[in-house]
């Protein structure tokens, strides 16, 4: 079982590295956001390796981050999602964008990645609502803002930063007050309620 290469880049293709270790190249498949990340052709790098092993085949896939490749497994948890649509959804949005997004149950964010119909998306940031606050950290603060203004956010959070802003928070501050808000209240909370967790957050 192969979990990390350390090695020089020998060849960058549309889905995959080859990555020369002391004279042996393996092909790693990888997300378009990981390749883009590694370097160029004679450079060092170094992968974090989800190994598959099939009756006729074996693959390497690989991961700039540890955490990425605990997504690239925890989305195929998911019904009707295998290694491509994995990899197709990690190459559209970072760990912290897709633990964002399942946090607000936004199936639009989700189904901008290749190959993720409506009926995916939504069994994405259905069935890993509950799973993914583990893989998730702090990450439900990071692009909550985004969300709003792109209009994706659930009302009762756009409504609830927006009254923050008007108390005269900034709008980091209220995204990150209602992000809060949220793991506590859960998201089928109205706006008043996120409106004061979110105070409370706030005068802490």
């Amino acid at each position: 079982m192969i979990g990390k290469l350390k090695g020089i880049i020998d060849e960058i293709g549309d889905d995959y590295v080859l990555v020369d270790v002391h004279g042996v190249c393996y092909v790693a498949f990888c997300s378009a956001r990981t390749l883009s990340k590694l370097g160029s052709v004679g450079e060092a790098c170094v992968l974090f390796i989800e190994t598959y092993v099939r009756e006729d085949q074996l693959k390497l896939f690989g991961f700039q981050t540890q955490l990425e490749r605990e997504w690239f497994n925890l989305l195929q948890s998911v019904q009707g999602v295998g290694a491509k649509v994995a990899l197709a959804v990690l190459s559209t949005l970072t760990p912290s964008e897709l633990a964002n997004a399942i946090a607000l149950q936004d199936k639009t964010a989700v189904s901008r990645a290749q190959g993720v119909g409506p009926k995916v998306a939504i069994r994405i940031v259905t069935e890993l609502k509950n799973k993914a606050p583990a893989f998730a950290g702090e990450a439900i603060n990071i692009g909550l803002k985004q969300e709003i203004g792109e209009g994706v956010a659930a009302a009762p959070v756009a409504d609830a930063v927006s009254a923050l802003t008007n108390l005269g928070y900034s709008r980091d501050q209220a995204a990150n007050a209602v992000a809060a808000a949220m793991k506590t209240a859960g998201e089928d909370a109205d706006s008043a309620k996120l409106i004061r967790l979110g105070l409370r957050e706030l005068s802490r």
